[in-house]
């Protein structure tokens, strides 16, 4: 499957943390590994697997983030098809941060999921309040803005798609 052909309708999620970690790890570009950011102090753990959006650039200089449902984690650097089906708006203390909910489709409990109102309201709760939460004990803030569904959350994807693309075509070494 290309998502060339399909985005941003089929996007590849890039595991950085399985659902049940409090480990953060997070992808250095310029590396290209999974580093260990930091160890959350909250006592609270990623309830989803979480990740990047691949050959996307969010506002922030990162890749768009991403939160994946699936039945069992997966493991840093697991690449997986997934359909967008909303999107977390939230920001902090370095601004806008969307986080960009999908869910596997090679996981059949959650494959015939293409909306956010089929997915648990409980689950939606769960993911807000890790948000609310797992910064508290770093003295950070986190601002909740909702969720957005399908449409807004492919028209966030295509604008970070044409950044990724924008960025790429610029010559090596020139400032923007």
């Amino acid at each position: 499957m290309s998502t060339r052909l399909s985005f941003p309708a089929v996007i590849e999620v890039v595991v950085e943390i399985p659902a049940g970690s409090r480990n953060k790890y997070e992808y250095d570009e310029e590396a290209k590994v999974i580093r260990l950011d930091r160890v959350l102090s909250s006592a609270v753990f990623y309830n989803f697997d979480y990740g990047f959006i691949e050959g996307t650039r969010a506002d922030d200089g990162d890749h768009t983030d991403a939160m994946l449902l699936i039945d069992e984690p997966t493991f840093p650097g697991c690449h997986v098809w997934a359909r967008p089906v909303g999107v977390l708006k939230m920001a902090d203390e370095q601004g806008v941060d969307f986080k960009v909910l999908c869910v596997a489709l090679a996981d059949p409990t959650y494959a015939h999921i293409e909306a956010l109102r089929q997915v648990s309201p409980h689950k939606l709760l769960e993911i807000e309040q890790f948000f609310h939460t797992y910064k508290n004990l770093e003295d950070k803030s986190v601002e909740i803005d909702g969720w957005a569904g399908v449409a807004e959350t492919l028209e966030i994807l295509r604008t970070d798609r044409q950044r990724w693309l924008d960025e790429q075509a610029e010559p090596e070494g020139s400032e923007t």
